[in-house]
């Protein structure tokens, strides 16, 4: 050993053997300290083509709800694909499996819920390709067994939560029809009563029906004259309904062609007249004073050229001296010049009366244009005869003494006619002013009268109008009771026809009362065990009713969920393993000690040969060949436990008892490699690695030992790696360290062994051959 110390290389390879056993188990543990808690970095496509179902009047999205909860727990790294990029993905290698939730995931779920639709099982395409990686299958049956498990929990417990459901709705049902039940019999009891009752009455009835039969042909023969008289009333209605119609029509044409005409026309009257009413007021204002003040003056004018003329008439007849001549001049002149000023006057007046006139206009009232014009005729004729009158005079005064006889009996002539006409005159001229003032007022009373003549003839048209209204009201009125009178002469007769059928039908009544009579005693019997058996009816639906589970929500809930998911795992994890990687280091741990002590009598040689040849003893050669590969195997254990403690953060129960027991278990490995060794020269090396081939399949490492076949269950507890194993478990995880103490047993006779069968191989070593010379296989 101490040699071996002096080389930098064998100081190396010293090196490598205490670091090896660290690679073997250390990679390998690194590797798969937790594949599983890394799964979501394997790529895995989804495929989802559910649609949405209808199911109790809700939308069923179960395929996108299923799909959201995968990628929300990534368990897996979820790809969403379509169906073709999945199925390509698998097959290039892309994915590992595809997961597809197929286009009636969600009709198929609800289909339990559906009365019309045959329930059928949903399913979940699982496509993975084993050949790329055979664990993956194993990984995602486990997940999507749960995950399918967890589906059918949620199926089941709708179904269930919808049987309570049906079953609470089952009692509420039973409970009514219970008191449904005892309605019926409290009814039958009362129906009971009541065909007693009915018994009783029906004698009556049967007498009833015979006095209805003798009653109705009694009221027959009445029917047959309320009928004559109805047709008379009937018959006196439509003559009146044809008077008024009558009436009517004269209203009618009344109002027509008489009142709205004279209406009309009086309102047409009295909007002409009132509208002259203002304009004959002004004249008269205006000329009833003119002619007042004029007509005086041309009456006094006209009593002057009267009197001239009288004085002229007279003094023609005397004789014809001078004396008289000069007298008959100054007369002349004197009228001459009165007859100038009563000219002048009158047609003043005349002037000023066809002014009136032609203000009055063309419309207006006759009578005061024909006062206006008697009174302009007046003074034209008085201005005419005064005009006369001033000429007479004028000639009378002219001729004087010496006219002629002739001629002076000619202007006597002409006097007297004009004395004549002059007081005509005269006596008309005065009144024409109170002529024209009485006939404004005759106007203005015209006026009124014609205001109240327009108004009384409106309201008459009115009236006559509400009249004519009226009447065809009444005609309508008429009519429509002459209808009904004709309907009730109809009614009348058909009535009598129904008395008739009545009759009869009370003949019937009574035959049929005597047989109902009957049929009331047979029911009231039938409704005696009517009550009986509704009242057991009513109890044995109560009984039911209690005896039917009415839950509330939370217990339909709770019990939906058990039924859903019946037996459930209580599990209980003992001594719980956190990862693959602390699960498998039991068994990694005395695989790479073993290797360790392979590698380790690679290096070193088992046996001393030199003291082989001398004198020492075989012991002390055995423990000189051993106490390295021990310290050794002691350092690759300290390498392994700081790394698994410190580098992939190994939890254990007990860190010295596990430091112990691999110390105790790389001594005795390393004493059963040197012994074969020792004892078989070179091929110990391949001696050793067949005893390394038989623990790894007989340690129980990875499944237990019986899932082996029984040639490996048999050999072992005979090998050392499988009591290792066991005791690591416990060391590592906790448990009965029974087995620790077993296993230390075990190895400490592995290594008293190893050390004997070393000892035998110093002895036998000792003795040199040609074999031993010259061996068959050098390694």
């Amino acid at each position: 050993m101490k040699g071996m110390l002096r080389s930098r290389l064998t100081r190396a390879a010293l090196a490598a053997v205490v670091v090896l056993p660290l690679l073997y188990a250390g990679l390998y543990l690194w590797s798969f300290w937790d594949p599983q808690g890394n799964l979501d970095r394997v790529p895995v496509a989804l495929v989802v083509e559910d649609q949405p179902a209808q199911a109790g009047g809700k939308t069923l999205r179960a395929g996108r709800d299923l799909a959201g909860e995968l990628l929300k727990r990534d368990v897996f790294g979820w790809h969403e694909t379509t169906a073709r990029q999945a199925a390509d993905g698998v097959a290039d290698g892309t994915f590992y499996l595809s997961l597809t939730v197929p286009a009636d995931f969600s009709a198929k779920l609800a289909s339990p819920a559906d009365d019309d639709a045959v329930p059928s099982p949903a399913r979940l395409g699982l496509r993975v390709d084993t050949g790329r990686s055979y664990i993956m299958g194993s990984i995602s049956d486990a997940v999507f067994n749960e995950v399918r498990a967890a589906a059918e929990r949620t199926a089941i417990h709708d179904y269930f939560d919808n049987v309570f459901v049906s079953i609470g709705d089952i009692h509420d049902k039973t409970v009514e029809a219970a008191e449904g039940a005892d309605k019926l019999h409290d009814g039958a009891v009362r129906l009971g009563d009541g065909v007693s009752r009915l018994s009783s009455g029906l004698g009556a009835a049967e007498n009833g029906a015979r006095q209805l039969s003798s009653g109705l042909n009694t009221a027959n023969t009445a029917t047959g004259r309320l009928r004559d008289g109805s047709a008379q009333v009937t018959q006196g209605l439509t003559q009146a309904q044809q008077a008024i119609g009558q009436l009517r029509d004269g209203l009618n044409k009344l109002h027509a062609k008489g009142t709205s005409p004279l209406s009309s026309g009086a309102r047409e009257a009295y909007q002409q007249v009132h509208a002259q009413t203002r304009t004959v007021n002004q004249l008269a204002d205006t000329y009833v004073p003119v002619l007042d003040e004029w007509g005086p003056k041309i009456s006094q004018a006209a009593e002057a050229v009267a009197d001239a003329a009288d004085k002229v008439a007279a003094g023609g007849g005397s004789s014809t001296g001078a004396a008289q001549a000069r007298a008959a001049a100054d007369s002349a002149r004197t009228a001459n010049a009165r007859a100038g000023s009563a000219a002048d006057s009158a047609r003043e007046a005349s002037s000023q009366a066809q002014a009136a006139i032609d203000r009055l206009g063309a419309d207006a009232d006759p009578e005061v244009r024909e006062l206006l014009r008697n009174a302009a005729a007046a003074a034209r004729r008085a201005a005419t005869q005064a005009d006369q009158a001033q000429d007479a005079a004028r000639t009378s005064a002219g001729s004087g003494a010496g006219s002629g006889t002739d001629a002076a009996a000619d202007l006597r002539n002409q006097a007297r006619e004009l004395a004549k006409q002059a007081r005509e005159i005269a006596a008309v001229a005065p009144r024409l002013g109170s002529g024209l003032d009485r006939a404004r007022d005759q106007f203005n009373a015209l006026d009124a009268g014609l205001g109240k003549l327009a108004d009384g003839a409106a309201k008459v048209n009115s009236s006559l109008g509400t009249a004519a209204t009226g009447a065809n009201r009444l005609y309508q009125g008429a009519a429509k009771l002459a209808d009904g009178s004709r309907q009730v002469t109809n009614g009348i007769g058909r009535l009598g026809g129904g008395l008739v059928r009545l009759s009869d039908g009370a003949s019937e009544l009574s035959t049929g009362v005597d047989r109902l009579h009957d049929g009331a005693g047979q029911a009231d019997k039938g409704a005696t065990k009517l009550a009986q058996g509704s009242k057991e009816l009513a109890g044995g639906l109560g009984d039911g009713a209690a005896r039917i589970p009415d839950y509330d929500g939370k217990q339909r809930d709770d019990r939906a969920d058990v039924m859903s998911d019946p037996v459930r795992l209580a599990k209980t994890v003992d001594n719980e393993v956190p990862n693959y990687g602390t699960g498998f280091a039991p068994f990694f741990l005395p695989l790479a000690l073993w290797v360790g002590a392979m590698i380790t009598y690679m290096v070193l040689k088992p046996l001393n040969q030199r003291r082989l040849a001398g004198t020492t003893g075989a012991v002390r050669i055995a423990l000189a060949g051993w106490l390295p590969a021990a310290a050794l195997g002691a350092a690759q254990v300290g390498v392994l436990v700081a790394v698994l403690r410190f580098g992939l953060g190994l939890e254990a129960v007990h860190w010295a008892g596990l430091t112990g027991l691999l110390l105790l278990a790389t001594a005795a490995f390393m004493a059963v490699v040197q012994a074969v060794n020792a004892l078989l020269g070179p091929p110990g090396r391949v001696a050793a690695l067949a005893l390394l081939m038989l623990q790894l399949t007989s340690a129980a490492g990875t499944y237990p030992i019986e899932t082996s076949p029984g040639f490996f269950q048999t050999i072992s507890p005979w090998l050392p790696m499988s009591w290792v194993v066991s005791a690591l478990r416990r060391l590592i995880s906790g448990g009965d360290p029974t087995v620790v103490w077993q296993a230390c047993g075990v190895l400490s006779a592995f290594l008293v062994l190893g050390l004997a069968l070393t000892t035998l191989a110093v002895e036998r070593g000792r003795t040199w051959s040609v074999k031993h010379l010259h061996p068959e296989l050098a390694l």
